[in-house]
């Protein structure tokens, strides 16, 4: 009898195991902001995708004689620029600069800073050295670096990439080497240590998994931060050329004429703070299901 209800007792506290689709419903219930900003950032994607088949025009062709159009005239959905080139294909055909140039400044403060955070983590001979770098970068304002860097390299997509990669790398090193400060005292390190292999491989195969949640999320942020930044450079006039669209650039250029077509503002603007919204959400919607508070509560 008491077996018996041990048994029931046990059926009682086992939770019922959930099928994939209802654990996506039951993921997709409790983060509607994540699942709202990651169909914002598919339909951006698609938008990249198929920016060849949606713009209604060369996105660089210009006409004289047609400048500052108003919406809808002449098959001009969003109107014309100072140069009679078509916003509205502009505005599609920046969503691919803005994808390159989040995704590359993303994999580059990523990759740097993870490897500049497991070393100083790790080896405290050089931690004191590593760290004091990245101090000194981040004493600067990010803009401020950017354009000093930007100055140096001079104009063009890859080196804003490079650029802002430099300025967002500290962070994440800074956050790698505290994750790897607690893992390195760890039972598993010490074991490892002591059955004798390499510290490469201690630290690429035992301790760099256990940092890529926190890294993860960062990057989210990052990849926004990096489309933010492209088109503060770009508005500045030190981004890509002028010839390549991109919505840093349209805003650039369009501020000139802020009171005889205001327009010319307000539609690459919108996309740049949907996206960057969308970007943000989906970043604390990861940060939210990678919490392990918050994994048990699922």
């Amino acid at each position: 009898m008491v077996v018996g209800q041990t048994g029931a007792l046990a059926s009682v506290g086992k939770r019922p195991r959930r099928s994939v689709a209802q654990h996506a419903r039951y993921l997709a219930a409790r983060h509607v902001s994540g699942v709202i900003g990651a169909v914002g950032i598919l339909l951006v994607v698609l938008v990249a995708l198929l920016a060849g088949i949606l713009a209604t025009h060369s996105p660089t062709a210009t006409d004289a004689t047609n400048r500052l159009l108003g919406v809808g005239v002449d098959g001009h959905l969003f109107g014309t620029d100072n140069l009679g080139r078509d916003v509205f294909s502009r505005t599609v055909y920046g969503t691919r600069v803005s994808l390159i140039v989040g995704f590359g400044v993303s994999l580059v403060a990523i990759v740097a800073g993870v490897a500049f955070g497991l070393v100083a983590g790790y080896y405290r001979r050089v931690d004191s050295l590593l760290m004091r770098l990245m101090d000194a970068l981040m004493a600067f304002p990010g803009i401020v670096l950017a354009i000093g860097i930007m100055a140096v390299l001079g104009q063009s997509l890859v080196n804003v990439i490079v650029a802002l990669g430099i300025v967002y790398m500290p962070r994440v090193a800074r956050l790698v080497r505290s994750v790897v400060l607690g893992l390195r005292e760890r039972q598993f390190v010490e074991s490892a240590r002591a059955l004798g292999l390499p510290d490469r491989r201690i630290l690429v195969r035992h301790i760099l998994p256990n940092t890529w949640s926190p890294v993860i999320v960062q990057a989210t942020f990052i990849f926004a931060e990096g489309v933010l930044g492209e088109a503060a450079l770009s508005f500045l006039g030190i981004g890509p050329p002028p010839t390549i669209p991109s919505w840093g650039n349209m805003l650039g250029e369009a501020r000139q004429f802020i009171r005889e077509a205001p327009l010319l503002m307000i539609f690459p603007g919108t996309a740049l703070t949907l996206m960057v919204l969308s970007l943000n959400l989906v970043g604390d919607g990861i940060r939210d299901l990678l919490d392990p508070r918050l994994r048990r509560r699922l």
